[in-house]
């Protein structure tokens, strides 16, 4: 049976403010703020949530995963990137040169994402959040399609993409090697639960044998499995909801 895909969770100094920052960008409520743990929920149809934690060690480098907003026309386009530069965002450059269709910015607390130009073929427009756009082999999204359940959409020259069936419709791509070296827990990772009555331990035997590692990254007795994919990185499988 597959996991859905709750939550991608957020590394931070400042979880609480940088929460407040993705919000505002992307009209999503706060369902949960305890102390420094906030998580938003969605409202455009967005098929998981973000969820906000204190990290004290700051990410080193790019991330190995970001999310790419989408746009429906060049002007959109501007009025996100100067709406989202407004709400305390900044332009960056990664090496996407002057001629790039895409914008690349940071939130407040330096995480990489995209403003995806209109006609992307690797986006949804069923909702701001289009797609999340990671570093990593052929080999793991492989893994993730069967992890997720979500069929695969895209396997060529070592990149692949999944998307999500049903509601929401964003995809996950990844762009083949080289992977950005890791040095650090990645400042992003997936938060996974089984479906209503699902068990947690089968779910978690089944990812061992899809290629999956358990992984002690100092979270002690928690109730979650941290787990690593294929590739090295860390996400966390919660008890059936």
């Amino acid at each position: 049976m597959a996991l859905k895909l709750v939550s991608v969770t957020w590394g931070s100094r400042d979880p609480v403010g940088v929460a407040a920052f993705w919000a505002e960008a992307l009209g999503w409520r706060v369902s949960l703020q305890v102390q420094d743990r906030v998580g938003l929920e969605p409202t455009d149809g967005t098929g998981f949530g973000f969820f906000f934690v204190r990290a004290e060690q700051d990410g080193v480098g790019a991330s190995r995963m970001h999310v790419d907003l989408s746009s429906r026309s060049i002007d959109d386009q501007r009025e996100a990137v100067a709406r989202l530069i407004g709400l305390g965002a900044s332009e960056v450059d990664i090496g996407q040169g002057d001629d790039a269709p895409h914008v690349v910015l940071v939130d407040p607390d330096g995480n990489e994402f995209c403003v995806l130009e209109p006609g992307n073929s690797f986006v949804t427009y069923e909702s701001r959040v289009g797609s999340l756009t990671c570093d990593g082999t052929r080999e793991v999204g492989y893994f993730w399609s069967e992890v997720l359940g979500w069929p695969l959409v895209w396997d060529r020259d070592e990149e692949t993409a999944i998307r999500a069936p049903g509601d929401g419709r964003q995809f996950i791509t990844w762009g083949g090697p080289p992977l950005s070296p890791k040095r650090v827990k990645n400042r992003l990772h997936f938060d996974l639960a089984p479906a209503p009555g699902g068990d947690q331990r089968a779910e978690v035997e089944r990812l061992l044998f899809l290629g999956a590692s358990l992984v002690d990254i100092g979270q002690g007795d928690v109730p979650w499995a941290v787990m690593a994919d294929p590739d090295g990185n860390e996400f966390c499988v919660q008890g059936s909801r």
